[in-house]
């Protein structure tokens, strides 16, 4: 089996990045920073890219959704993917406050159809890696008090921190106030809504740690 890739599917490689570099040629004027190459797919949608901070080779591939309004800033280190079809929507929706936004550190990736919503402070670290149809949801709604109804009543944002390393396998849903340490696995389809430790692996559903994946001194 030849392994190499022919010269007509290296054209096309070649061809569809120097689109994605002239899409993001125009799209980077409006931005807060941005470094080095940055490259566009198509249909992305950006707004309120004075927001936004970009390092060297980000990437926001085909039909990406990403709302920069937010008190600090969306940041996106160097090397960064935001696969197709995700979404990075900082405001509360029902609590009518601006949102605080999202960093990325670099080498990071979100992949296909994940959503984030970052009204609380999502900070993830270098090397993180996301399957497809991640969610993160950095805000609860208020519900304690049963006379009024609960969209009354706000929301409340505690912040998600992710930290270096770790791999979160697709489906995975990540709740407000949540810190997954550095160096873990999460398997597919979890529901994860406590603190996960440096150098575990979560696979129940019950969010109990099957083992450490690295001995903690």
């Amino acid at each position: 089996m030849d392994s190499q890739i022919s010269k007509e599917d290296k054209l096309i490689i070649y061809s569809r990045t120097v689109a994605k570099i002239f899409r993001g040629g125009g799209k980077r004027l409006f931005f807060k920073q941005a470094k080095g190459l940055f490259l566009v797919g198509k249909g992305v949608q950006i707004s309120h890219g004075k927001h936004i901070t970009c390092g060297k080779n980000v990437k926001f591939e085909d039909f990406s959704e990403i709302h920069g309004l937010c008190s600090d800033g969306l940041v996106f280190g160097d090397y960064v993917t935001i696969s197709r079809g995700v979404m990075i929507h900082p405001s509360s929706y029902y609590g009518n406050d601006l949102g605080k936004g999202l960093v990325m550190g670099e080498h990071s990736y979100i992949g296909p159809h994940g959503y984030v919503g970052c009204s609380g402070k999502i900070t993830i670290g270098k090397n993180v890696m996301f399957g497809p149809k991640c969610s993160l949801f950095a805000e609860n709604h208020n519900f304690s008090d049963t006379e009024s109804s609960i969209k009354s009543q706000g929301v409340n944002q505690k912040g998600i921190t992710i930290e270096d390393d770790c791999w979160i396998d697709s489906n995975v849903v990540v709740l407000d106030g949540v810190t997954i340490g550095k160096e873990s696995v999460i398997g597919a389809g979890m529901l994860v809504t406590k603190d996960v430790p440096a150098g575990s692996i979560v696979m129940d559903k019950r969010e109990k740690i099957i083992k450490e994946r690295i001995k903690q001194i």
